[in-house]
């Protein structure tokens, strides 16, 4: 007895250790996330530029498949046990997070589509709407992503297809589809009206195919996930670099002998009095039925607008960083563009590289190109100019202006080559005069995502009907079910209800498929098995029927009297099961949604705290930073430093705390000769951020300990699948079909 004790308490106090340990880490990851998105949200990079995913929290059970699933790191993170978006700027639209959330939870979709007057009017079908016959596929549309790009191609391609054949259009004197842009959206639209036997034509701007892809630096990578062309199938690879994409472009162009004329510039289009379109370019007019404007987003490069932007060594693109050696290299812009070509050209012999950017950090850029970025500073082979902006450039030099805590200071570096990665502005003007609106007022109105609920009515319903149909087979069996056990064997009943025979063996034959059936959702969660097929949406709603379905099946199949075996100990496991999983799917989300929204609270509590101050001087800057700083050490300690029982003592203390914060800022402001109105306002925020924190932390514990609905989920699924096997292999032993067995 005493060795047994001795480890027990053992093995409960490691258990509880390691329990405390796994909370402190968990406490440490959740803070770092949040000082992330709090960074972020000062930054501007948690807001989304075209796309962005958005949570319902009433929703989402944490369950980390969204975070798995995005292609792009760090633009979702659970923070208290749900998904919440960090870095919004670098979502580009993958969708992946909305495909695989198991219970619909996350929607992407164009931020502010209701207000935005750069994103065109366009039917579901891709036309502009007012203009008939004008189609635009590609990152014109917001769309940012090769595969959506031709996805869109080819959909405009089928469509000019099947509305030709309805009309039964036979006039080959005029194209039945001209196409602006050989990239993605293009080639593929071209590919797809080969396929369809339409006489139509592309032209693009450039002198070689691939649109924006091949204004990209050599070796970037430009897909990384596998898409399918027209007339060739698959792409045998899942990732491409851009000349290995450009290669195979041209391969595919060249075998399908695509009308494909480079060097074309396209300067708009108006109807032709005979039906159909008049396209013009600076180098010829062309007659069309049907236009697909595939001109990409970026348009033109963004100018800074500065003398000496007009001097050749001036450029607004990167083909071939091998070309620049022992050169004094500017490269100006924040994004991935001008971060990718700036490591460029640091690679090369001699390059001394400065990037010069006008906020104070960078971004919006992928995170391998800020690793990149950062291996070169810390080699000094880029040297960082932020908070600075080009004023002049000269044939052997750059001027700059550069902001810091003490003002501006104007800098002059020697420099052979500049580079501008700004961006580019969105060829709006050409589009709409060739017929395409950007007016939000003729957009169809956008349904706004809304919180939809964690769907508890509709699932209490389907478990109502099921449950009820079970209600009617024991009602109709009554005369059966309601009698003792040892008088069961006389009823006439008996052969066909009984566990071991008849309709009642099938019962739990039935249960056992559903429980299989049921643990494939696991392997369909995995991202280690390769089991892909379907939704995980589908595969949720599967588990959760299934799950209910299997208990039913199992209760019947004991005739509603579960024994005291092995079978009767796996079915009171399966209730266990379906409870803490009802728990977990619809009652959980609600504490981590109330944690979250106090978070966000408080970031805003924070962020208005940082603004207030804007237009006041030195001292009383210096006053406000005082308070942030005290307040942020309070909340450190109290929010994140304590356990929970540390937490709970605190309560009693809450006031005696915050009461000599208050005290201590009250004291600095008057030293500091801040007036009473600014200190009394100071304080009234410092209270309300103190609350929200600790309000927070306090939903946090009680996330926690409701958490532990996982742990039972599991362990009751380990012990009832154990107690389920034995049930069935002594079944099987003792059944009078397999081993020679009697019937009992």
């Amino acid at each position: 007895m005493s060795w047994t004790l001795l480890i027990g308490i053992v093995a409960l106090l490691g258990i509880l250790l390691l329990a405390q340990l796994a909370r402190r880490a968990e406490l440490h990851r959740m803070e770092r996330r949040i000082s992330v998105r709090e960074r972020e949200l000062r930054q501007g990079s948690s807001e989304a530029q075209l796309m962005e995913p958005v949570i319902d929290l009433t929703r989402c059970l944490g369950c980390g498949s969204c975070v798995i699933a995005c292609p792009e790191e760090g633009v979702l993170e659970l923070v208290h046990g749900q998904a919440v978006v960090v870095r919004g700027a670098r979502c580009l639209g993958h969708a992946a997070c909305e495909r695989e959330c198991p219970v619909s939870a996350i929607t992407v979709t164009i931020k502010n589509l209701e207000e935005r007057r750069d994103v065109p009017v366009l039917s579901p079908e891709l036309e502009a709407v007012g203009a008939r016959g004008v189609f635009l596929a590609g990152e014109v549309t917001a769309h940012t992503l090769i595969k959506s790009a031709i996805d869109q191609g080819v959909a405009v391609a089928a469509e000019v297809a099947r509305r030709l054949r309805e009309e039964q259009r036979n006039d080959r004197r005029i194209y039945d589809l001209l196409i602006v842009g050989a990239g993605p959206a293009g080639l593929a639209c071209s590919l797809e009206a080969r396929r369809n036997g339409l006489e139509f034509i592309c032209i693009d701007q450039a002198q070689s195919l691939g649109g924006t892809v091949a204004t990209y630096p050599r070796q970037k990578l430009v897909l990384s996930q596998p898409v399918e062309l027209p007339l060739y199938g698959t792409f045998k690879q899942s990732t491409y670099n851009k000349e290995d994409l450009m290669a195979v472009w041209q391969q595919i162009s060249e075998e399908q002998d695509l009308p494909i004329e480079t060097g074309v510039t396209f300067r708009g289009l108006q109807k032709a009095k005979k039906g159909g379109y008049l396209v013009k370019t600076e180098q010829d007019n062309y007659l069309a039925l049907n236009v697909c404007l595939a001109l990409g987003r970026r348009g033109i490069p963004r100018r800074l607008g500065v003398p000496g932007e007009d001097l050749p060594k001036v450029a607004y693109n990167l083909l071939d960083a091998q070309s620049y050696q022992g050169r004094k290299i500017l490269v100006v812009g924040g994004g991935d563009s001008a971060v990718e070509a700036a490591v460029g050209l640091a690679q090369q012999e001699g390059n001394q590289v400065v990037i010069s950017y006008r906020k104070e950090s960078f971004f919006r850029i992928h995170p391998k190109n800020q690793q990149r970025l950062d291996s070169c500073v810390a080699q000094g082979s880029i040297h960082l100019l932020m908070q600075s902006e080009v004023r002049r450039i000269g044939q052997h030099d750059v001027e700059l202006v550069q902001q810091n805590g003490s003002g501006n200071t104007t800098k002059t570096l020697p420099n052979d080559d500049v580079f501008i990665m700004a961006g580019g502005i969105t060829p709006i003007e050409v589009l709409e005069r060739s017929g395409v609106s950007f007016d939000p007022a003729l957009r169809e109105k956008v349904v706004p995502v809304t919180e939809q609920g964690s769907g508890l009515t509709k699932a209490l319903g389907c478990a109502f009907i099921l449950s009820a149909i079970a209600l009617v087979w024991a009602a109709w069996h009554a005369d059966y079910y309601a009698l003792p056990i040892a008088q069961r064997p006389a009823h006439p009943k008996h052969s066909m209800l009984r566990p071991e025979l008849g309709v009642g063996l099938w019962l739990g034959i039935a249960a056992v498929s559903l429980v299989l059936v049921n643990l494939l959702y696991l392997a369909r969660k995995s991202p280690r098995i390769p089991l892909n097929f379907g939704s995980l949406k589908t595969w949720m709603t599967c588990h959760v029927a299934t799950g209910i379905l299997a208990l039913l099946c199992a209760m019947l199949h004991a005739a509603m009297a579960p024994l005291d075996s092995q079978g009767g100990h796996a079915f009171w496991a399966m209730v266990v099961l379906i409870v803490t999983g009802a728990i977990g799917r619809y009652f959980y989300a609600y504490v981590p949604r109330a944690a979250n929204g106090r978070e966000l609270e408080l970031s805003e509590v924070k962020a208005k705290l940082a603004r207030m101050s804007e237009q006041w001087d030195q001292g009383q800057r210096k006053f406000r930073e005082y308070a942030r700083a005290e307040l942020f050490s309070l909340i450190e300690k109290e929010q994140w430093k304590k356990g929970f029982f540390g937490r709970v003592l605190g309560l009693l203390f809450l006031r005696r705390s915050l009461k000599r914060l208050v005290a201590k800022i009250e004291g600095e402001g008057h030293r500091d000769g801040v007036s009473e109105q600014q200190i009394q306002e100071t304080i009234q925020l410092v209270r309300k951020a103190h609350t929200a924190a600790m309000m927070a932390a306090h939903f946090e514990d009680l996330r926690a300990v409701l958490s532990s609905w996982r742990y039972l989920h599991r362990w009751a699924t380990v012990l009832m699948l154990f107690l389920l096997g034995l049930h069935v292999l002594y079944a099987l032993i003792y059944s009078p079909f397999f081993f020679g067995g009697a019937t009992r």
